[in-house]
């Protein structure tokens, strides 16, 4: 227990936890807001969608970027900027939305602001947690900012949907861009040291330094590879095909209503599971995790019991959650902190860049094939991803450090820089 709570005796992580938790709560609120908000426009669902692209594809665009700024800057700071922004984008989205005068155009702009926050966020955020904590405690903080996560989650999607329904979907918004200034408010007191930079280094070496980082560690790149087909698989068996088979074969919004916090549960048992438990070969095990998410997608393809499928989900979601611990507290072990923002990027990068891809197919592959043939066809590219994952000797055998490279030298030379 004294590990397991060790970070929160550092003043730095309490920040860096709130400031999070906050933004999170409201940004767990605004899917919902903005999708109703876009219906009640046009109650069109091609608008929908392309709103929502409008957020994501600057996310792939700026990503690297975001690394760059990541290493180079102090890296609450890139938070807090990147968290004004967004509470820039969506205050205006609020404001056009309460005054009644808003259109999708408007409402797809402003979420590509958003998005390239985000973009601009992630790679600082994934790798904060190092510089401010202990070896001993490093695992235990990266579990409580994922658990963070994940019970605003579920306590977010149930506050949009009684925001949007009680006051409408401009003040959900206006909610989520208060949350984002705050998170500003609590980030900018952090004591976080400047990563030294080499003296004079160009936008595009930077890139090239943390690119050739990320290429010379196979296990790295195996697991992006493979995350970016089973992101894929994931996305479109849940995110399109799930919703289907509830109102197919389950009666349902509240069936898929269910069957989501299950897994949402699950989040939070893998986090807590995830503060003591410390695997040895922490690659390994992680993939391992993932096999409940594979039977996840077979329950939806061919046992069509909400119940059976619930508890199947809460399974996924402790293994998903045990994969990211302990693939976020590796990247922080493994990789020098002078490029850890930058190989973040480059990790996010290839892991999500085909989602938008998985979203699209999802609808026609079923069309043509059906929606079961479809989610077998998916669950079958998923395993064959990620068990060849485990046919890379690196990420069957990667051990677990008991220090992370991030030394207290360079911190010294950080903070005296």
């Amino acid at each position: 227990m004294r590990i397991a709570l060790g970070p929160f005796r550092v003043r730095d992580f309490r920040l860096l936890f709130a400031g999070e938790l906050v933004s999170l709560l409201g940004t767990a609120v605004a899917p919902i807001a903005l999708a109703f908000a876009v219906l009640d426009l046009t109650g069109s669902a091609t608008d929908l969608g392309f709103v929502l692209a409008a957020g994501w594809a600057p996310q792939i665009v700026f990503i690297l970027i975001g690394g760059v700024l990541g290493d180079r800057l102090p890296r609450n700071l890139v938070m807090v900027g990147a968290n004004l922004l967004s509470a820039g984008a969506q205050g205006a989205s609020a404001a056009l939305l309460l005054a009644g005068s808003a259109h999708v155009w408007q409402l797809a702009l402003l979420q590509a602001v958003r998005g390239t926050a985000t973009a601009l966020f992630f790679p600082a955020a994934q790798s904060v947690a190092p510089q401010i904590v202990g070896a001993e405690t490093l695992q235990p903080a990266n579990a409580f900012l994922r658990m963070a996560e994940s019970s605003s989650r579920v306590l977010g999607a149930g506050l949009g949907g009684i925001a949007v329904a009680a006051a409408g979907p401009g003040w959900a918004i206006a909610f989520d861009a208060a949350t984002y200034l705050a998170s500003a408010l609590i980030l900018v007191w952090m004591h976080v040291p400047r990563v030294v930079a080499e003296r004079g280094a160009t936008l595009v070496h930077e890139l090239i330094e943390g690119w050739q980082e990320f290429r010379s560690r196979e296990w790295l790149w195996v697991i992006v590879l493979s995350a970016l087909v089973g992101n894929l698989v994931a996305t479109a068996s849940f995110a399109v095909l799930g919703p289907l088979v509830a109102k197919l074969y389950l009666g349902g919004a509240a069936a898929y209503g269910a069957i989501l916090a299950a897994q949402g549960a699950g989040f939070i048992a893998g986090g807590i599971l995830s503060l003591r438990w410390r695997p040895a070969r922490p690659l390994l095990v992680s993939v391992i995790a993932l096999l409940p998410t594979a039977a996840e997608i077979a329950c939806f393809a061919a046992v069509h019991v909400t119940a059976v499928i619930a508890a199947v989900a809460f399974s996924a979601g402790v293994g998903l959650e045990t994969f990211g611990v302990n693939w976020i507290t590796t990247l922080q072990q493994q990789i020098p902190a002078r490029v850890l923002s930058r190989v973040n990027s480059y990790d996010a990068l290839g892991s999500f860049v085909f989602v938008p891809l998985g979203l699209v197919i999802a609808g026609p592959l079923a069309a043509q094939l059906g929606v079961t043939e479809t989610l077998w066809l998916f669950l079958a590219v998923g395993v064959l991803s990620f068990g060849g994952a485990l046919l890379s000797r690196d990420v069957r055998t990667l051990r677990r450090l008991d220090e992370p490279t991030y030394t207290e030298a360079e911190a010294s030379s950080a903070a005296a820089s």
